[in-house]
């Protein structure tokens, strides 16, 4: 069993703590005590990661004309593409800062869209959002973007691109961490499973290489416990799986 879970904890980023390997196992067949993978785990040395404290890097543009917030907190979603979350961050290298930005869909956490920059300009924030709308094909009217007050987000050229996909722009009102709490726990994960336990970073290509291989693996293999413990691709395709079952009934 040892080599078992040494296996679960190297295949999953070696991010996973004694709970999420014991569920992992379960989901590959095998029966075992969760205090049984406690003690194995701490006597091969193995432990997950842990997050750090977070640090504000979220500063709202208060002379900006801000969409209106239809979220107020709730990350809630019934269906993939009814509420997507925005948000970015930033990771020092080498070469300087440069910021990484996510699109997510909160019905399964999956992450839609991403896009690494040497720059903070709206262009950035926009490029995550399009590799969102070509991957998903969102339908006109039926989805909420959703984001914190940063310049970027509030921006003419990013409410305009979200109108005409027919995205209804939302917009935290507080201008707090807490109006966009969603994408602020995908941005810790990222840091403490990626940026902080990989580093240091010497270039933009090197936290590129790693961002798409993160969240290829957050897509399809992270157990997430706010969805039943389950990855965000098996999570949408169960969702589709049972719409399909439905509509062969009627």
């Amino acid at each position: 069993m040892s080599s078992e879970i040494a296996h679960v904890w190297k295949a999953n980023y070696q991010v996973y703590g004694v709970v999420k390997v014991w569920r992992q196992l379960k989901r590959d067949g095998h029966t075992v005590a969760r205090c049984t993978v406690e003690r194995l785990m701490r006597s091969l040395g193995l432990r997950g990661v842990t997050r750090g404290k977070a640090v504000r890097t979220t500063y709202s543009d208060s002379a900006a004309v801000c969409p209106r917030d239809h979220v107020n907190r709730q990350f809630v979603a019934e269906r993939p593409n009814q509420l997507w979350v925005s948000d970015f961050t930033y990771v020092s290298t080498w070469q300087g800062f440069v910021y990484v930005a996510f699109v997510i869909d909160v019905f399964a956490r999956y992450i839609v869209g991403w896009r690494v920059s040497r720059s903070m300009h709206t262009e950035f924030v926009l490029d995550a959002l399009e590799q969102a709308l070509w991957a998903r094909q969102p339908e006109r009217e039926a989805l909420i973007h959703h984001s914190d007050r940063r310049s970027q987000y509030v921006s003419i050229r990013y409410t305009e691109r979200l109108t005409e996909a027919g995205i209804e722009p939302s917009v935290g009102t507080t201008g707090d961490s807490y109006d966009n709490a969603l994408a602020e726990t995908i941005n810790g994960l990222y840091k403490a499973e990626v940026i902080h336990r990989l580093g240091p970073w010497k270039s933009l290509e090197s936290v590129e290489l790693a961002t798409l291989e993160w969240v290829s693996w957050f897509n399809h293999h992270r157990l997430l416990g706010a969805i039943g413990h389950i990855p965000p691709a098996e999570a949408e395709a169960n969702y589709y799986g049972n719409q399909s079952e439905q509509a062969m009934l009627v």
